[in-house]
């Protein structure tokens, strides 16, 4: 008998009249607050720009059991994919549970969490999502998440988010803290009730585990399911009417294909924000088919839609529209910049945007800009570029707002006659108190220390050298984190000493090859010979540390701690 395979769209209050199990070999909980603030920006942006509209975020691929508790049948689903999602949904919900003054809020809250036993009917007492992955899991969600007032803990919240061992539970924890802060500058009651009637999932689930994994395949590789692109391609080649014309551009379009891989729905997505020039609402495909052919303006108080002329039409508007875009990319990342004025200086600056950031949304301003004024000041306008991301993304705004201000760019380029208005825009104005604070405080641990050591190493380079970055980078302390007893190390710097410098930018240095905890506790000339000097050779702040410092005590990481800051802040334009 074949198996039963389903699918269906479900708004967000009926996906929690479901239950689900986190099953014992799925991995933990990951998200981080990049994820988790994008989430909740994501459903507020949608709310905001149209609150009639439904908002898809995303997709479940589920395996059904269904169980019997003595007289009572109930379908449970373990989460093969979207437990992610799912699981940070949950958390929302038990943090608006805590937070909201409303008491049917409050009981919508607590039944989308936990299902009350009822006798009558023989349902057992349980939560909505059961996390089989760890016991430990299970008993943080009954103490902090199920029980009502659970998430008001707020100590104990933090404290397990810096200490406790479990992965799972440290983000979850985590999570509940920035869903917190969240609320406290976002309005509850609309988010929430938008969330509920609007946001939809899609699922995908089956009876046995076997074409459950196999769903799963299917859908995060590449399987049989059309990607965008292909869906798009079709769409636009069936508008040209010219066969020669027809077969032209699916050569092309094989070829760009062919250059970007895995990413070429990127690419396509890069040139979907050059048009909107909004954050991504929908999936691509509606994205193209809603806001670039067919948009329309929404007047929220008469809540109707007018349409507005198409941003590009389908068929050869579009078709040129990506190739000139693809030659643009390969113009700016692939061919040599080097010039007699500015030596390699354009082609290391995008070196350093690529392998240190973590995000690409600085891609379509500075494929917009080649497009309208080509290589005309393009050094200035990418170190203003650089500088701006890096603040953004440093000084701690979540990925939206980083998104709209990329935005911003875009528009002040598509405003301008020539390129001065552009260099001079306030678009690119950083927050530099901030900025300097961040810069000047505890660098280790943060996600963009590798990016500031790299920016350093860029800066003392110098413009007349190629960037070249080996595949494996590493961020290193000079004076280690936790020197043995009877080290040099106890003896050069006091303790306070080590606490205040030890994750300060001027003790930190990049190193070709992965950390070794073992080796970066050897004393500082033995740690020089017989560590660095085999893995330093392409950093070239690590080659001056290496040569400028033949002792490295408290007035040494001082000195080059100044020596640093310097040239970092000389770079931001920050004066002090």
């Amino acid at each position: 008998m074949a198996q039963k395979i389903e699918s269906d769209k479900l708004v967000i209050k009926d996906v929690f009249t479901k239950w689900y199990r986190i099953p014992e070999y799925q991995r933990p909980y990951v998200w981080d607050d990049e994820q988790i603030l994008e989430l909740l920006d994501d459903v507020t942006q949608a709310e905001e720009k149209n609150p009639d509209s439904e908002y898809f975020l995303g997709s479940l691929v589920l395996k059904k059991t269904v169980n019997d508790n003595d007289a009572t049948t109930y379908e449970e689903f373990d989460l093969l994919d979207g437990q992610q999602r799912l699981t940070t949904l949950f958390l929302i919900t038990a943090v608006i549970r805590d937070l909201t003054d409303n008491p049917q809020l409050k009981d919508i809250c607590i039944k989308s969490i936990s299902q009350e036993e009822n006798q009558y009917d023989n349902i057992p007492e349980r939560v909505r999502i059961v996390f089989d992955i760890r016991e430990e899991v299970k008993k943080f969600v009954d103490t902090y998440i199920k029980t009502n007032g659970g998430t008001d803990k707020i100590e104990a919240l933090k404290k397990i988010a810096k200490e406790d061992e479990d992965l799972s539970i440290r983000n979850m924890a985590n999570a509940v803290l920035t869903i917190r802060e969240y609320f406290a500058e976002n309005d509850i009651n609309k988010f929430f009730k938008y969330l509920r009637s609007k946001v939809l999932i899609i699922y995908v689930s089956a009876d046995e585990l076997e074409d459950a994994f196999r769903l799963f395949t299917i859908m995060n590789n590449r399987g049989v399911k059309l990607r965008t692109s292909d869906i798009l391609k079709a769409e636009n080649l069936s508008q040209v009417n010219d066969e020669k014309l027809r077969q032209k551009y699916a050569k092309d379009w094989e070829q760009i294909e062919s250059y970007f891989g895995e990413d070429f729905d990127t690419f396509l997505s890069h040139l979907r924000t050059i048009l909107v020039k909004q954050k991504a609402a929908v999936g691509l495909l509606k994205e193209f088919e809603d806001n670039i052919y067919n948009p329309s303006k929404y007047d929220k108080s008469t809540k109707i839609k007018t349409s507005i002329k198409p941003l590009l039409t389908k068929g050869k508007d579009t078709f040129e529209f990506i190739n000139k875009y693809k030659e643009h990319y390969e113009n700016i990342f692939e061919k040599s910049h080097y010039s007699s004025t500015d030596g390699y200086a354009i082609d290391n600056y995008l070196t350093l945007m690529k392998k240190g950031f973590e995000a690409d949304f600085w891609v379509p301003p500075l494929l917009r800009y080649y497009d309208k004024f080509g290589e005309k000041d393009l050094l200035k306008f990418i170190k203003l570029l650089d500088n701006k991301f890096a603040n953004d993304w440093l000084t701690g705004y979540s990925p939206s707002k980083r998104i709209e201000k990329t935005n911003a760019i875009i528009d002040t380029i598509d405003k301008a006659d020539n390129t001065q208005p552009v260099l001079d825009s306030e678009s690119f104005n950083l927050d530099k108190e901030e900025l300097l604070s961040v810069l000047q405080g505890n660098i280790y641990g943060k996600r963009a220390a590798r990016y500031i050591l790299l920016k350093l190493d860029l800066l003392f380079l110098g413009q007349d050298v190629p960037f070249n970055l080996p595949e494996m980078i590493s961020v290193e302390h000079i004076l280690p984190q936790t020197p043995s007893a009877e080290s040099q190390w106890r003896r050069d710097f006091t303790d306070d000493e080590r606490e205040h410098l030890v994750n300060k930018l001027g003790n930190l240095v990049l190193i070709s090859r992965r950390k070794n905890s073992a080796q970066g506790n050897r004393d500082y000339t033995d740690k020089k010979k017989k560590y660095f000097e085999k893995n330093i050779e392409v950093f070239s702040n690590s080659v001056r540390i290496y040569n400028t410092y033949p002792t490295w005590n408290a007035q040494d990481l001082k000195d080059n701690q100044e020596k640093v800051s310097q040239k970092i802040k000389e770079a931001f334009g920050i004066i002090v």
